[in-house]
């Protein structure tokens, strides 16, 4: 059983970039020990399960638990996460992302989101991350992106306005180099772009084509559409991980 990190009034972080499997096994961490803090500290069965999720993950993943071994030591090895036993001497996982990042709540809450779906625009991450943490507005999100621009932790992939894409620095430089690819331009000096009058209404959109931004209405409709799906997914994954846990208890000792 692995032992906490050592408490520090001003811990310095000690991330550095890691595979796409590491990164997803993180965010997993975080939003269980939120979402469903019945199952938290999660076990690999729970793990893998949440790792294979349909919903709010990109890209989906499809893995078995023998290849989450090595990442799992890998992160306990970088003090990222470490190893409890619960009750029935199952072994869980617990995360120390906060500390490892060297972050606040809400900023934990906005790079889980990214790490478990990569570039988003900021409306869409206000949303997600909304469910962790309570972000009250895109003015909101923007302070916590600049805060975590300036620790390296978050890179604008696109100019400012309405539709503009962030996503995270843990990224393993190829994999880095073709997310900047994807979205055609360099970052933007490195900084997450000021707030502009354009896209003070971008809650949870994509970028919109130039002349085909969405009407109020199907605006509303997404979001009241999203706000459900979410609420559906903590509701499966909640049943999922209680399956799993219940099946282990069940194994003879």
């Amino acid at each position: 059983m692995d032992a906490a990190p050592a408490a520090d009034s001003s811990p310095q972080p000690r991330w550095k970039p890691i595979p796409s499997i590491h990164r997803r096994i993180l965010g997993v961490l975080v939003e269980k020990a939120k979402t469903v803090p019945e199952s938290y500290p999660m076990t690999l069965a729970g793990i893998c399960t949440a790792c294979n999720q349909k919903n709010n993950r990109y890209p989906l993943m499809q893995l078995e638990q023998e290849q989450l071994d090595e990442p799992l030591e890998q992160l306990r090895a970088l003090g990222a996460i470490s190893l409890v036993q619960g009750s029935g001497r199952v072994e869980k996982y617990r995360h120390y992302l906060r500390e490892w990042l060297g972050v606040e709540a809400t900023e934990l809450a906005v790079m889980t989101e990214l790490l478990l779906r990569g570039a988003q625009t900021e409306g869409e991450l206000r949303q997600r991350a909304s469910r962790l943490e309570p972000i009250a507005d895109l003015t909101t999100l923007r302070n916590l992106l600049r805060s975590l621009t300036q620790k390296n932790l978050v890179l604008s992939l696109t100019s400012a306005g309405r539709g503009h894409v962030v996503t995270h620095n843990l990224y393993e430089p190829r994999e880095l180099e073709k997310v900047k690819r994807e979205y055609g331009e360099a970052v933007v000096g490195g900084h997450v772009a000021p707030e502009s009058d354009d896209s003070a209404d971008d809650e949870g959109a994509t970028p919109a084509k130039p002349g085909r931004a969405p009407s109020p209405e199907a605006e509303g409709l997404r979001d009241l559409v999203a706000s459900l799906q979410q609420d559906l997914d903590a509701l499966r994954a909640s049943v999922e991980l209680l399956k799993y846990d219940v099946a282990a208890l069940r194994k003879p000792e």
